[in-house]
């Protein structure tokens, strides 16, 4: 007797699979059949709540960064963290491996996994950086900063994040080391902040989350 599931409950199902599929064999690798077997549906069934492999992409993606985003601004809106702190945790947690998992970090590095890469990294720059520019602005009210364009100033940290740090447990310790007082010189001058205001704060954050990969907590 065929199982008739609830219909949030079978798009769940697919994108479970989906997740899965896609974390161990990539994204171009993964066709509509592997899925279809996985789950154990018609092809009907499948279409019914997706009009592409694409679109269960995009679907896949938006329930990542939805559960990303939800503890970014968790974050941002604990107060009784000083506002450098918690910039410096979501600029440390912006390397979205911990949350996506191994599997899928591996995957979207991958050259036939650039259109996943690049949905991912749109989502965050657009998810994301409302939150950097609500904590800069926070801390230019406090006087620990002065900028007048928090929300450039974000985009930048962002990208520069998701390049420069890209991967930053593959370079050995010298090289590490090089790429953050780097970030900490340009991320000061870009907020006008005395020299060193960010050095005690960054370089610890960095160093708890080597090795776990950057998760928001």
């Amino acid at each position: 007797m065929r199982t008739v599931k609830e219909a949030e409950e079978r798009k769940n199902e697919i994108l479970d699979a989906a997740e899965r599929l896609f974390g161990a064999k990539g994204y171009d690798s993964t066709s509509t059949n592997d899925i279809l077997d996985t789950v154990g549906i018609a092809r009907g069934t499948l279409y019914y709540h997706f009009k592409s492999k694409e679109d269960i992409l995009d679907a896949m993606i938006d329930r990542m960064m939805g559960k990303m985003t939800a503890k970014a601004k968790e974050l941002a809106a604990q107060r009784e963290i000083p506002v450098l702190r918690r910039l410096t945790m979501m600029i440390t947690a912006l390397n979205v491996s911990g949350e996506l998992g191994q599997e899928i970090m591996e995957q979207i590095h991958r050259p036939q996994n650039a259109l996943m890469h690049q949905k991912i990294q749109s989502r965050l720059l657009s998810d994301i950086t409302p939150l950097l520019a609500g904590l800069i602005e926070e801390g230019n009210h406090q006087g620990i900063c002065q900028t007048d364009y928090p929300a450039e100033v974000a985009e930048m940290t962002f990208l520069y994040v998701n390049t420069a740090f890209d991967n930053l447990m593959e370079y050995g310790e010298e090289e590490r080391q090089k790429r953050i007082t780097g970030f900490i010189y340009n991320l000061e001058r870009l907020l006008q902040m005395e020299a060193g205001s960010m050095q005690e704060v960054i370089f610890p954050l960095f160093a708890e989350t080597n090795g776990r990969d950057g998760v928001i907590t």
